[in-house]
């Protein structure tokens, strides 16, 4: 099979020009050390806060062909090269940024994502590149503090406009039933790099005593460890209250979802919560909303799956207790809680190993319903108009599962499902050619909205987290820029015909529908709009139902 030209995409907020083109041989042709094995427990120590760095070629490398090329890449741009390269060699690429000069080698050890090497003293930017040696392909973003990343956004930021990397039954990392086990490290190694949304599911130890405060942590009907319970407060809010006053500038989406074999109810659940934990309202936000960055820093914003105790149901003057997610929808492929405010896929039932591919279909058709949105701030007229305007959390689980087969449990599914995600945001997402929109055409501001993981940080590999925080780039440029406002054309001026504008009239008169056009809002053909519709919240509607992941 040929080799593919070499393409580079740019995902920063800064234009790139490579300017270097050099070859060498493959250092394992040279019968140098293999290296992989070398920098995969280097890579772990690493990655907790910043991106780990690959090792270059060996300095006294020499290059057997050395090239001076001009090839710039605009921001957001993807450009096709002439570059060919070759079996047995390894790239080196030069790019100039504003006078300053950062190399990067191809392939990346482990085909994980490498710091590019600044040339120059004290570099004003650092950049991370993933290299896909099946298509040659390299995506350059700019590096971002993992334990800090939210400080780059505005306060007036909505949270539904963010890329937000989370973890689906998030404690689940203690040693267990591998089929209960959906984690390869702690909340709290979570939290440091880069996770913003905790998926909890939890049993009252003791709902019938008002006083007793006790929640364990478990995932469906098993305890998360093997080794004794574990609880809410002791092993999961208190490492998240620590991560939130050593970075403020931070917020955690904790969902929260009543499971286990005892007979608590949502109701009794609900009142624990209220009672025994979210009391400090500096440090817990519960309103009914999906609030801005700025609310919520500092905070753990709750999402609730679970009903409310009728006493509490007149919180916030009447709108309830907690962001309304009751009516989760069901193993949905794309489905809307009643509120409105939550667009969840969330198929989770995968029988065999051969639905993975179809887990990952539907993992990538929800980034570009989520990478299409156009987020609100403060002054954008244009936006404000647009009926993007109604953005909601688009909420996206790549997680699933088969109890009874091996093959599909939550490991074996995440090593299939990771990498193909992670290739899809290098590649495709937010890219004209991957959605319905023409080329070149605007197609929204390329969120990923929340996007679930399994077994993320194993071996110490984030790279599926760094491309997720990559995608809050176009959001980042859009704050720094003048709001743009809503043209209005000053019609008073144009000719008239029965006092409409003449223009208008004939614009209008040239879009009328003949007499046998069936409308359809948005111009969506009726049968699209039938089959796109929500899946209906608490119902089963892609296969029978299992044990929910």
């Amino acid at each position: 099979m040929a080799i593919p030209v070499l393409s580079i995409r740019n995902i920063s907020t800064t234009p790139l020009e490579l300017k270097l083109l050099e070859r060498f041989e493959s250092a394992e042709e040279k019968g140098g050390v293999n290296i992989t094995k070398i920098t995969r427990t280097f890579s772990g120590f690493m990655s907790n806060i910043t991106s780990p760095t690959s090792p270059q070629l060996a300095q006294k490398a020499e290059s057997f062909s050395h090239q001076d090329v001009s090839i710039p890449i605009a921001s957001f741009e993807t450009k096709t090269t002439d570059i060919q390269p070759k079996e047995k060699e390894n790239l080196r690429l030069t790019f100039e940024i504003n006078g300053e000069r950062y190399r990067v080698d191809t392939p990346t050890p482990n085909q994980r994502s490498t710091v590019l090497k600044p040339l120059s003293h004290n570099p004003s930017y650092e950049f991370t590149a993933v290299y896909l040696p099946k298509f040659s392909f390299l995506t350059i973003f700019s590096s971002t503090k993992l334990n800090s990343w939210m400080s780059n956004l505005k306060d007036e930021t909505p949270l539904a406009a963010l890329s937000i990397p989370g973890t689906h039954n998030s404690p689940t990392y203690h040693t267990a039933l591998p089929s209960v086990r959906c984690q390869a490290v702690s909340v709290k190694d979570q939290l440091n790099n880069g996770i913003r949304f905790l998926d909890i599911r939890v049993q009252p130890s003791d709902p019938n005593n008002p006083n007793e405060e006790g929640l364990i942590l478990v995932h469906s009907a098993f305890p998360v460890s093997l080794t004794g319970n574990k609880y809410f407060r002791r092993d999961l809010v208190q490492h998240i209250n620590k991560f939130l006053d050593d970075n403020p500038t931070e917020t955690i989406i904790m969902s929260v979802k009543r499971e286990g074999v005892g007979k608590a109810t949502d109701q009794q659940l609900s009142k624990i919560l209220h009672k025994h934990y979210a009391t400090d309202l500096a440090r817990w936000f519960t309103e009914n909303r999906i609030p801005t960055l700025g609310e919520a820093r500092g905070k753990i914003v709750m999402i609730r799956r679970f009903g409310l105790d009728d006493s509490l149901k007149g919180e916030n003057n009447g709108t309830g207790f907690c962001i309304d997610a009751e009516s989760w929808p069901d193993n949905c492929a794309d489905g809307t809680c009643s509120s409105g405010e939550i667009r969840v896929q969330d198929f989770y039932e995968v029988a065999e190993s051969v639905n993975i591919e179809k887990k990952i279909k539907l993992s990538t058709d929800q980034l570009e319903r989520a990478a299409k949105a156009v987020a609100v701030l403060p002054g954008d007229m244009a936006a404000a108009s647009a009926e993007s305007a109604k953005q909601p959390l688009f909420v996206n689980f790549l997680s699933a599962s088969n109890f009874w087969r091996a093959n599909c449990w939550p490991d074996r599914i995440a090593a299939k499902v990771n990498p193909s995600v992670t290739e899809f945001l290098c590649r495709k997402h937010n890219e004209s050619t991957s959605t319905d929109y023409p080329e070149g055409a605007s197609i929204g501001d390329g969120s990923t909205g929340i996007v679930v993981c399994d077994w993320v940080g194993i071996d110490g590999d984030w790279d599926l987290v760094r491309c997720i925080l990559a995608m809050n780039a176009k959001l980042e440029l859009r704050e720094k820029e003048p709001p743009k406002e809503e043209h209005v054309s000053k019609e008073e001026d144009a000719p008239e015909m029965n006092g409409v504008p003449v223009e208008k009239a004939a614009q209008e008169e040239k879009d009328a529908p003949e007499e046998n056009d069936t409308l359809v809002e948005d111009d969506t053909p009726i049968e699209k709009v039938a089959l796109e519709g929500n899946c209906a919240p608490g119902t089963d509607t892609l296969e029978e139902k299992n044990v929910p992941a």
